[in-house]
């Protein structure tokens, strides 16, 4: 079992109740209403630029050339396709520009700004790595349901089709086995500082989509 497997059994409890969320079952049936969607949206906004900070380290301390490649190619498309998803989305919703610049966060979000800045000044590619894994991984594995029917809304289709297409799909297995060649070349205290991002960054998550029904 690597090292990424590892930890994501040793979180299951979160990370299932994540992945299974009740946002999740909504987004694919098209239910989920514009308020929580409006809200889901301006808080996810908000994790870009801490997002892109921590892809940059993740560049800065990789030890492999081939690693900073595809970390750059990521950030190009989270700075792109992604970035026009939420402005369309915001169009369609009216949310006002203050609104999705400045928002009233949230305790689960600025909890998540806050451990992407905390692995980003750690200068430890392996935390940088289970932050970032977490972030794609349990994504893709609630958007990656084969067979299921795109609901009719452009919000919610594009949504489950940005972390759910094949590229999407290469990256977090690419990401995946980063992080368990990184985590198999760590010493022990170095894996227990992953683990423990990794850990916190689950639980963060499942947060996340439990507060915006709140």
């Amino acid at each position: 079992m690597g090292f990424s497997e590892r930890l994501r059994g040793e979180n299951a409890d979160d990370w299932n109740a994540a992945v299974g969320h009740r946002f999740v079952d909504e987004i694919f049936r098209g239910t989920v209403t514009p308020d929580v969607m409006r809200r889901y949206l301006t808080q996810d906004y908000q994790f870009i630029d801490g997002f892109v900070a921590l892809l940059g380290m993740a560049i800065a301390t990789a030890d492999r050339f081939e690693s900073r490649i595809r970390f750059a190619q990521f950030a190009a498309m989270i700075t792109s396709d992604e970035n026009t998803y939420f402005q369309r989305s915001f169009d369609a919703l009216g949310v006002p520009a203050a609104e999705r610049e400045h928002p009233v966060l949230t305790a689960p979000t600025t909890g998540f700004q806050a451990l992407m800045r905390e692995a980003a000044a750690s200068r430890h590619y392996a935390s940088c790595l289970a932050v970032l894994t977490v972030a794609e991984w349990l994504y893709l594995s609630w958007a990656d349901r084969p067979g299921a029917l795109p609901p009719a809304d452009f919000i919610h289709a594009e949504w489950i089709t940005l972390h759910n297409n094949d590229g999407f799909r290469g990256f977090v297995t690419w990401l995946r086995g980063e992080l368990d060649r990184v985590g198999a070349a760590e010493d022990e205290p170095g894996r227990a500082v992953a683990t423990a991002f990794f850990r916190r960054a689950v639980v963060l998550e499942r947060a996340f989509f439990d507060h915006i029904y709140d």
